[in-house]
């Protein structure tokens, strides 16, 4: 499948290029990443107006019913500026997870609301005794059936986006398998605490359930199922935003190398410095490539997109931190500072590499996939 983009979706990356190149600077971005939201509603406002936000969501539900193409793109703009806000939560996982469940009411009532920035969302998996980001095969957290209605118990972690979500849905054990429900911010029993994470550009929580009131989403058991797949189609845009970073701190240390000199010439005449940048070339086109590849796959409903996809999320996860750690070696001691920029995203590429499922994970995958096949 060809990775070159289409007159249209160039056209797409550059507006949001520019959008971004005039909202999220990095003093923004550090900005923002000092504060409790970590994000800032009036851009969150500007992205719901060009249909960003909506860029995922069916046309029925007041979205812009894009691609995996279209949200590549986007998510490499994304990427590279190390964007501060809900997206991935928001405007892409709670999307992609109720289209999965197929809960009509809901998406009526959710993805509307969502497309015009008007609701933050979230999904809550990961559980503090599986020690992974990955849903448990069996999660601990129970949901029990009252008179009143639902109640939930349980702990979740590593929760993107929970301390500002006004819903998060929860997966739980419902005793007819795995579930999905709906809590919204301020319900009894629900304790949101923000985690401290390697990068705080992206906030992530700490969410316990106590006999908390929740709304079933989809049918009983549907959980499971609709997440893996939420997981999956979300994993398009972590992949590519991924390759957005890894391609800018590549551009930020041959940028430094052209234009720093030592003993009377630039470093990036040095053969050590030059094997370096070769090798973040390399790595950071790479990824770019397979990025978009696995989002023309989903495109087109390609039989080995999964097979593919594990082994981007592997090898964007990978190629990012090497990039990044090497954009700090090829700064020298500025690189180390915590002014200069290139610690923000080896942090970033740090926390990507683990949110659903770190790359030795990817690699047991497509080895079951291949084995399967």
């Amino acid at each position: 499948m060809s990775t070159t983009l289409s007159s249209e979706l160039s056209d797409l990356r550059d507006a949001v290029a520019d959008l971004l190149n005039k909202r999220a600077p990095e003093s923004e971005v550090r900005r923002l990443m000092a504060g409790e939201d970590g994000y800032d509603p009036a851009v969150w406002s500007v992205l719901a107006g060009m249909g960003l936000v909506g860029l995922i969501i069916p046309e029925e539900y007041g979205g812009a019913g894009a691609g995996a193409a279209d949200l590549a793109v986007v998510a490499e703009q994304f990427g590279r500026v190390l964007f501060c806000g809900p997206y991935l939560s928001t405007a892409v996982l709670t999307p992609y997870l109720l289209l999965a469940l197929g809960d009509a009411p809901e998406c009526t009532d959710t993805l509307p609301r969502i497309a015009a920035g008007e609701l933050i969302a979230t999904v809550a998996f990961a559980e503090p005794e599986a020690h992974s980001a990955r849903p448990p095969q069996y999660p601990a957290t129970v949901a029990e059936s009252t008179a009143e209605g639902w109640r939930l118990t349980g702990e979740k972690t590593y929760v993107l986006d929970a301390a500002t979500a006004q819903r998060i849905y929860v997966q739980a054990e419902s005793g007819s398998g795995t579930s999905i429900f709906a809590v919204d911010a301020g319900a009894p029993g629900l304790v949101v605490s923000p985690l401290t994470t390697v990068d705080q550009t992206r906030k992530q929580a700490r969410v316990t359930l106590s006999d908390t009131p929740a709304r079933l989403v989809g049918g009983a058991g549907a959980g499971a199922a609709a997440l893996a797949e939420a997981l999956d189609r979300a994993a398009v845009a972590l992949v590519a935003e991924q390759a957005g970073g890894a391609l800018q701190a590549m551009r930020m240390a041959t940028d430094y190398a052209r234009t720093r000199y030592q003993f009377g010439r630039a470093i990036g005449s040095f053969q050590a410095i030059k094997h370096m940048c070769v090798d973040m070339l390399l790595e950071a086109e790479s990824a770019v490539s397979a990025a978009r590849h696995v989002a023309a796959a989903f495109d087109a409903g390609d039989p080995d997109r999964l097979a593919d996809l594990a082994l981007a999320q592997a090898y964007c996860s990978d190629a990012f931190v090497s990039v990044a750690a090497t954009t700090i070696q090829v700064h020298g001691g500025i690189g180390f500072t915590w002014e200069h920029p290139a610690h923000l995203y080896l942090r970033r590429a740090r926390t990507d590499a683990q949110i659903f499922g770190d790359p030795a994970w990817h690699r047991e995958r497509y080895v079951r996939i291949r084995e399967e096949n």
